[in-house]
């Protein structure tokens, strides 16, 4: 699997970023997954979420995975909240990962 690394060098995500991962994506073999450094962003706010998240339609767009490394909890918490969680490499809570089944306990049958 072909990964990049794509390093944002904050303090806020921009189009300059996007135009970066398109860049990345264009040149050379291109990746199946972009890993971004997210280190040097400066806030866990609403405007840090909708650069994310315009970064993420533009790797899809690509055709590529994007994952974040480096995230402030704050932020980690605020991506699972908005429905980007995605973008930190975890299943979503709602689902069960990946070859997990729930079991039925008998306690748990209706009476």
């Amino acid at each position: 699997m072909e990964i990049r690394r794509l390093v944002l060098p904050g303090p806020a995500v921009t189009p300059e970023d996007a135009e970066r991962l398109d860049a990345l994506c264009r040149d050379g073999p291109r990746p199946l997954w972009v890993v971004c450094a997210a280190g040097a962003l400066a806030g866990a706010g609403l405007a840090e979420v909708d650069g994310l998240a315009r970064l993420a339609l533009a790797a899809r767009r690509a055709g590529v995975r994007l994952s974040l490394d480096g995230a402030a909890p704050p932020l980690r918490v605020l991506l699972d909240l908005v429905g980007l969680v995605e973008l930190l490499g975890q299943p979503e809570q709602r689902e069960p990962p990946g070859g997990v089944q729930e079991g039925v306990q008998p306690d748990d049958l209706p009476l």
